[in-house]
């Protein structure tokens, strides 16, 4: 599956599902994360039901602490 994940286009596993597979694949479920998949912002209860499909744009923003 080839996916945008912002604005880089990479090659992911068919086995991804949902939105919360990705995250979990990509190591950041564990953190505060706005997900938007195709322009339109996800609600976190709705990770685990959103599906993702080949050629999906996604912007994921995670918050990094630090001064």
């Amino acid at each position: 599956m080839n996916l945008t994940i912002n604005g880089e286009s990479q090659a992911l596993p068919d086995t991804l599902s949902t939105v919360q597979d990705l995250l979990e694949y990509l190591k950041i479920q564990d953190r505060i994360v706005v997900v938007e998949i195709n322009r339109n912002i996800l609600q976190k209860e709705d990770h685990g039901n959103t599906p993702v499909s080949d050629r999906d744009t996604i912007e994921l923003v995670h918050f990094v602490g630090g001064g």
